[in-house]
Parts: C-alpha cells; sequence; structure tokens
C-alpha cells in the first residue's frame, strides 16, 4: 500500500488563547486533489499554516512524504504554497520573471569550475522560469512589473514559480480570492492539467461548494475538528453541509 503523501493525528491548534483546530485526523493520498471547506473561521487556514509548519501546533503529528515537518530538510523544496493573500509594495521594482526566479533551486554541479557551475545554473534558470511562465500562460508578461498585474495575472505567475521546480504538494489557502468567476474557471482548468502532467497531490482551501463539487477527488468538511470527510457526493451532502455550516449554509455556495 502506498505511503500518503500528508499524514495527521490527532491535531490541535491554538491561535494564542483560542482553540482554531481541535483533533484533526486525515491524510492524502498521492495525486489526489483534496478541499478544505467550512464556515469563516472554522480553522481552515490555521490548519494549513500548521501543515507548512508556519505556526507551532499543541497536540498531534504532521507528517509529509513519511516525515515528520520539522525533519523535512531539504525536501520541503517539493512542496508549493499560494496564500490567500500575496502581501507586497506594488512599487517594489520586481518583474515577472524576476519574482519566479526565486522559486529556482540551484542544483549542486561538483563536477565543474565554479565558473562554469554558475554559468550552467544561470542558463538552467533561465530556460525553467520560461518554461513555467509558459505553461502557465504569462510569458508575454514576463518584463512586466509584478505591481502592474491583475488579480487573476498574479494567481498565474504564482503558479509558475511553484511550478519553477518539480513539486509534489502544491497547498493552495484560498487560491481564488479576488479573481472574477471565469478567471477562477479557468484558473482551475489550468490547474487540473498542470496536476495531471506533474503529478501533483493538491491541499486546497475553498468556499466554493460548486466548483469543489466537480473539481475535488475528496472534500474534509472543518468547523475546528472534522464534521465528515469522503467524496464530493458523499461529503457535500445536504445533510453534511448543515452540519458543518449551520442552518445558513446555502449562502457559501457559489453558481457558476
Amino acid at each position: 500500500m502506498t505511503s500518503p503523501i500528508l499524514k495527521i493525528e490527532g491535531l490541535t491548534v491554538y491561535q494564542g488563547n483560542y482553540l482554531a483546530v481541535r483533533d484533526v485526523s486525515f491524510e492524502l493520498i498521492a495525486g489526489t486533489n483534496t478541499a478544505i471547506v467550512g464556515p469563516n473561521g472554522a480553522g481552515k487556514s490555521t490548519l494549513v499554516k500548521a501543515v507548512l509548519d508556519l505556526i507551532p501546533h499543541r497536540t498531534g503529528s504532521i507528517e509529509i512524504f513519511g516525515f515528520p515537518i520539522n525533519k523535512l530538510g531539504s525536501l520541503r523544496h517539493l512542496i508549493g504554497y499560494m496564500p490567500q493573500n500575496f502581501i507586497f509594495d506594488r512599487s517594489f521594482p520586481i518583474s515577472v520573471k524576476e519574482l519566479v526566479g526565486l522559486g529556482w533551486v540551484a542544483k549542486v554541479q561538483n563536477r565543474y569550475s565554479l565558473f562554469s557551475r554558475l554559468k550552467m545554473q544561470s542558463q538552467e534558470k533561465s530556460l525553467a522560469v520560461a518554461e513555467a511562465l509558459r505553461r502557465t500562460d504569462v510569458y508575454q508578461l514576463r518584463n512586466q512589473a509584478i505591481g502592474t498585474l491583475s488579480g487573476g495575472q498574479l494567481k498565474r505567475v504564482l503558479l509558475a514559480y511553484c511550478l519553477v521546480i518539480p513539486r509534489k504538494l502544491l497547498i493552495l489557502d484560498e487560491a481564488f480570492a479576488g479573481v472574477d468567476m471565469q478567471g477562477a474557471a479557468d484558473f482551475y482548468a489550468l490547474l487540473h492539467e498542470l496536476k495531471q502532467e506533474e503529478g501533483w497531490t493538491v491541499l486546497q482551501v475553498s468556499h466554493d461548494i460548486d466548483m469543489v463539487s466537480r473539481q475535488c477527488d475528496r472534500v474534509l468538511c472543518l468547523n475546528q475538528t472534522v464534521v465528515c470527510t469522503g467524496q464530493p457526493e458523499i461529503a457535500l451532502s445536504p445533510q453534511n453541509l448543515l452540519a458543518t455550516y449551520g442552518p445558513g449554509f446555502s449562502r457559501y455556495q457559489h453558481h457558476h
């Protein structure tokens, strides 16, 4: 049996004195696209940040690629992350290709001189950045300042950042926030295509119930703790949505 890409057992996370996530357990199987859904304040982003080791957890365990998160070492490069809000100074003079280039990790080549290694790495980086930009349909924006991009363009550039080196796990925290319906649909289509090509395992936080039901393999309904998990047709049943969101859950559904 294949080991899970991500395994969480009994995870509890506090934000200050507030209990944000309680006794959460689940696994991600390689090659799947799993969505975390739930109301505002349910602990979705907190859970993702704990998985990324950005905030500490009180109890429980997190393993990625079979290793505890504090022992991943260079395997961290196999994880791509797109935050809900990419906050930056829009006047900062950095181009699209320079931003994507920050995601590239040089390979050690001991057989060559330092000059030869640096030259080869520079060429390899340029090729990798150009290919990532082409595959996310933003190559034409490569010399444009990132502060001039639209929300949808910026999301594609951030996806190119994740694509510039091989990844196994892609984590998206409300990646479509600030993107219109058509832009989100186009992004989902691109994400699905790249997932198939790259063999990514995807974990995403989303409020879009309709899109999740069409695009994801599995769904985890969260309201501090796991309410239910399973295939979309099971996890997103009216009864489970009611248990997760309460009587007003229908307002969270987006119709396209």
